[in-house]
């Protein structure tokens, strides 16, 4: 009886004891959470910043290399040279001129021809064959007779802003500087192809530009506007025009000497050269309006398009043109130097299937000057023009 009194009363104490044995084992499989540290205030869990980096990168798009290899610049061969002198005749050549012309073309296919403004005698040309011949499309030079028939039409002066676009205006020093092609197109259409053309044979182009010289052929003056772009094109391009170095030297010398032009003489025998007397062709009324061009063919050498001709120590004014024409690219510098002891006019032409433009035609015209000024041509000039009778190069 007592035992199971016991029994019966130890039973119901771990009935009792039961539930809080159970909840306390439980209890003690959980993780207890630490209170966070007054320095750790404030900061995310761990947890939470992880995640939050994870979903960073997903975002972010995969970088993948490049595995393929870099392709090589191709190197382009330089031209090959050329004796730009053969089948050259001496007779006549100043030989100090020549000696510098010859030296500042190297070997590039193309001519020079050096003039004295103010009596139309030619002193030196290299490469006489192409200098001869009918000529080039003029590029961006047919800038310089355009400018000044609209000039002479009253229409510009040197700081009339013409409008080019809705936002865009610019005067003439400016387009001649930086040869802008909209500018002169712009002047193309508002002179008209009639004007046009009898302004731009008035200044000498479309006829011979020499007096007997032997060999000149004549430059290509359309009866017509250009098929493409009209007398615009032709204004800033020269479309359908063949200019000849020839008849570019005599239009610089007329801008440099004040507006004769002069026809060009190229003495080439000693009975020639000492009897040699200039020629003009005609007078042109232009004397006061070459200030207002002169202005924009300094700017083109000083910052523009032909600095690469610049010199310090006397001013060039000039004009480049760039184009290609009949798969050749050419390169064209009307030029004149204004020393006040004796102006020079070199134009160079410069003619290849690649690689030539009108800045490194103002580079060869710029050696030109350079060279005359290092022979110190002017203090012999007076004796430089030495006529070797036929010597042949």
């Amino acid at each position: 009886m007592v035992l199971r009194k016991v029994l019966s009363a130890t039973l119901a104490l771990g009935m009792l004891l039961l539930p809080a044995i159970w909840a306390q084992t439980t209890a003690a499989k959980k993780p207890v959470a630490k209170r966070p540290s007054k320095r750790a205030a404030g900061k995310r869990p761990a947890a939470s910043s992880a995640k939050r980096s994870t979903t960073r990168v997903k975002a972010q798009k995969p970088v993948t290399k490049n595995t393929k290899p870099r392709r090589r610049r191709r190197v382009r061969e330089p031209l090959p040279p050329v004796d730009p002198t053969v089948g050259d005749s001496l007779n006549g050549e100043d030989l100090i001129v020549r000696e510098a012309a010859v030296a500042a073309l190297g070997t590039v296919n193309g001519t020079v021809v050096v003039t004295d403004p103010n009596s139309g005698r030619v002193l030196a040309i290299v490469n006489q064959k192409l200098a001869l011949s009918p000529g080039e499309q003029p590029c961006s030079t047919v800038k310089l007779p355009v400018a000044l028939a609209a000039l002479s039409a009253g229409m510009i002066t040197r700081t009339t802003a013409v409008r080019l676009s809705r936002r865009v205006s610019m005067n003439l020093t400016e387009a001649l500087a930086h040869s802008n092609n909209r500018y002169f197109e712009e002047l193309g259409r508002r002179i008209g192809f009639g004007k046009w053309r009898e302004y731009v044979t008035e200044f000498g182009f479309g006829e011979l530009a020499g007096y007997q010289i032997s060999g000149e052929q004549l430059g290509t003056l359309p009866e017509q506007p250009a098929k493409f772009g009209g007398v615009a094109r032709m204004s800033s391009f020269g479309f359908e025009i063949n200019f000849t170095p020839l008849q570019l030297a005599a239009f610089v010398s007329a801008v440099a000497n004040g507006g004769t032009l002069y026809y060009l003489q190229y003495p080439r025998t000693p009975e020639d050269s000492e009897n040699f007397q200039p020629r003009v062709k005609r007078q042109l009324n232009v004397q006061h309006l070459l200030p207002e061009l002169r202005e924009g063919m300094q700017a083109a050498v000083d910052y523009g398009t032909a600095k690469r001709a610049w010199q310090p120590f006397n001013t060039v004014f000039g004009k480049t043109g760039t184009c290609s024409h009949e798969g050749q690219h050419l390169g064209w510098f009307a030029s004149y130097e204004g020393a006040p002891e004796g102006q020079l006019a070199v134009v160079v032409l410069l003619r290849a299937s690649r690689d030539v433009n009108g800045p490194h035609a103002a580079e060869v015209a710029g050696k030109v000057y350079r060279g005359l000024y290092e022979r110190q041509y002017r203090a012999f000039r007076p004796a430089a023009s030495t006529v070797v009778a036929g010597a042949q190069q």
